[in-house]
């Protein structure tokens, strides 16, 4: 019964990833709106060494990799709003759990994470979460599947990395990302509504990605790929110090690299500065 019940949210978590990017948001701004930045064409981009960089055959391993992929690449077949190769990772990380979810590995897996409960077609959470924003983002999406939904349980994860690793017991903990080495069910991220890093444009995060998407669609053929700098850009907040390395090389060599740190998801003081 727990395996068809969150067979059941996966599908149609499935469904809402595929239609997300179609959502529109009247009160969202966007850089490109006259109202919220500036239309003024790009200017040329200055020389750079990052050019010489690519010629250097230490990287070579991996453009030859990511050629291979490319080449390899074959879209997946969609039906009902739904790629098959959802359905694909769907079933692949259900099947650990095929005989059943107990309430033990359900209290276990709390601590891994957000408690959820729909009931009688209405969404619950438990009190306390990590990333509020996070939250908000999931809770958008189950509100609108939750009248068709059975009564169930779950925890999602509302970190950026698995939580249920595979040397361990299995618990059913719901996460945007993963790999092999995890029992975790990969779950859409909630930032295809709300819950994205927050920088300066978009002040109360990232999301919306609807919109957003298409803003980006426009910004790429405003600015096509050689009229843009030869230059790195990053933003993004400060979930670990192996980042710092990279804001660094941008001041002392901001000609190679343009990166920033943004406030993160919590809201927290800023520890190497904003842009």
């Amino acid at each position: 019964m727990w395996l068809s019940r969150l067979f059941s949210l996966a599908l149609i978590a499935c469904e809402l990833s595929g239609s997300a990017g179609h959502e529109a948001d009247e009160g969202f701004c966007t850089k490109e709106d006259d109202q919220c930045g500036d239309n003024a064409e790009p200017p040329p981009p200055p020389p750079s060494p990052v050019s010489e960089a690519a010629k250097d055959p230490r990287w070579d391993k991996y453009l030859q990799l990511m050629a291979a992929a490319r080449d390899a690449y074959e879209p997946c077949p969609v039906s009902d709003n739904c790629s098959s190769c959802h359905l694909d990772v769907v079933r692949a990380d259900l099947l650990p759990f095929r005989d059943g979810i107990s309430k033990e590995m359900l209290n276990a897996a709390a601590q891994k994470g957000t408690k959820y409960q729909i009931i009688g077609h209405k969404v619950y959470r438990q009190k306390e979460c990590m990333f509020p924003g996070r939250c908000s983002g999931i809770e958008h999406y189950l509100k609108k599947v939750a009248k068709k939904l059975p009564d169930l349980e779950m925890v999602v994860n509302v970190r950026d990395w698995p939580q249920a690793l595979k040397r361990f017991d299995r618990l059913p903990v719901l996460s945007f990302s993963k790999t092999s080495d995890y029992w975790d069910i990969s779950y859409p991220a909630w930032a295809f509504w709300e819950g994205g890093p927050a920088i300066q444009l978009y002040p109360r995060g990232l999301g919306r990605w609807g919109e957003l998407r298409r803003s980006l669609q426009d910004a790429a053929q405003r600015w096509p790929w050689d009229a843009k700098h030869r230059r790195a850009f990053f933003r993004g907040s400060r979930t670990s110090a192996e980042r710092d390395a990279l804001v660094l090389l941008s001041r002392a060599r901001s000609d190679l690299v343009d990166a920033a740190y943004t406030k993160n998801q919590a809201w927290k003081s800023p520890k190497v500065g904003t842009p």
